[in-house]
């Protein structure tokens, strides 16, 4: 469970990126002068223990699977999140992605770390993890 967290915790932080870079123009929420991207980076900030946890994770679930390179898994993992939410951006119009997906940015800015990890940690249908999750 800690691992499927983990993925999850980097999925979210990953489509995060990609939505802030996207929507970068459009400032929202209590932090109207604050452009998305910038938000987005503030909240990687002040979520970056939980981020590095969230890698240290994966890395030690890589290894002990066997990858030869568990820096790059991870790194393929990311891009791979990444792609998917890049997809929707490319077969979107810009201000129909930004309607859709910008919200996010200042929910998650709201979000204290033990709320972040509880999002991080609900499986959705939509969303699988890559491995199947093992019984607790």
């Amino acid at each position: 469970m800690d691992e499927a967290e983990a993925e999850q915790g980097i999925r979210i932080h990953s489509e995060l990126m990609v939505i802030g870079l996207n929507c970068q123009h459009m400032a929202a929420g209590r932090a109207a002068e604050k452009n998305l991207y910038l938000q987005y980076r503030e909240f990687t900030a002040e979520h970056m223990n939980l981020f590095t946890s969230y890698e240290g994770k994966l890395l030690k679930y890589f290894k002990k699977r066997g990858d030869k390179d568990p820096e790059a898994t991870l790194n393929t993992l990311r891009t791979a999140f990444a792609n998917k939410i890049s997809l929707d951006a490319a077969k979107m119009r810009p201000d129909l992605f930004c309607g859709r997906y910008a919200p996010r940015i200042e929910k998650v800015a709201a979000m204290d770390g033990t709320t972040l990890r509880q999002w991080a940690g609900t499986f959705f249908p939509s969303h699988p993890v890559s491995q199947p999750i093992c019984e607790p």
